[in-house]
């Protein structure tokens, strides 16, 4: 990986990743970019100042891409009432509060694509989601950096144990932030919604009670 870090290459490899990963959640873009912030600490390569700018463009860019085949593919498809519900909600609160939306999906790779997807198919016009995009990728880029430039700095004369540990600390608190969210949304679901979610549980749990009898 130094080997790949010193290279000019490895902004190219870093926005394909990053770009990828707007579609494809088992790219790790995240994990790749606070490990090169630690190299970039620890090493000095790759250059912080061309990292931060390329990861928040690259980012912008997959959300738009994702916001674009949103609006190509639409909601004439859906045909299940509850996910027709599901989209209408985020409709809804994209209208209401689409900064923190848009904000907090970027931290989040599910709901990053459920909601560019949301966003582009329910008609949410472009103009208000390209600056949102825009900080929210900065901010983004900007919190893995210094996530990964924080232990490069504590281990400079180990690179790999601060790649190692930075790495590590994002995956945790992108699970935390993974759990936090979900909580949230959860409680601010509708109430028929989730009073809908309780009768399908309990009627699954009568059907098997009835089953074993």
């Amino acid at each position: 990986m130094l080997g790949v870090a010193s290279s000019p290459w490895v902004y190219l490899l870093t926005a394909l990743l990053i770009v990828a990963d707007a579609f494809l959640v088992i790219v790790p873009s995240e994990t790749v970019v606070v490990a090169l912030g630690a190299l970039a600490l620890s090493t000095g390569t790759p250059n912080l100042w061309m990292l931060v700018p390329v990861a928040a463009a690259s980012a912008t860019l997959g959300d738009s891409l994702c916001f674009a085949i949103g609006r190509r593919v639409g909601t004439g498809w859906i045909r299940n009432a509850r996910l027709a519900r599901a989209v209408e909600f985020a409709r809804a609160t994209l209208d209401r509060r689409p900064a923190s939306v848009i904000l907090t999906a970027r931290y989040v790779p599910f709901a990053r694509i459920a909601v560019n997807l949301s966003a582009g198919a329910t008609g949410f016009a472009y103009r208000r989601f390209l600056p949102l995009s825009l900080f929210a990728g900065l901010g983004w880029a900007l919190f893995n950096v210094f996530v990964g430039a924080s232990f490069g700095a504590l281990f400079p004369e180990q690179p790999l144990m601060g790649v190692v540990l930075a790495v590590l600390v994002a995956i945790g608190l992108g699970v935390l932030i993974d759990t936090v969210v979900a909580r949230v949304s959860r409680l601010s679901r509708p109430e028929d919604e989730r009073a809908e979610g309780r009768e399908e549980r309990e009627g699954t749990e009568n059907h098997t009670d009835d089953i074993d009898r």
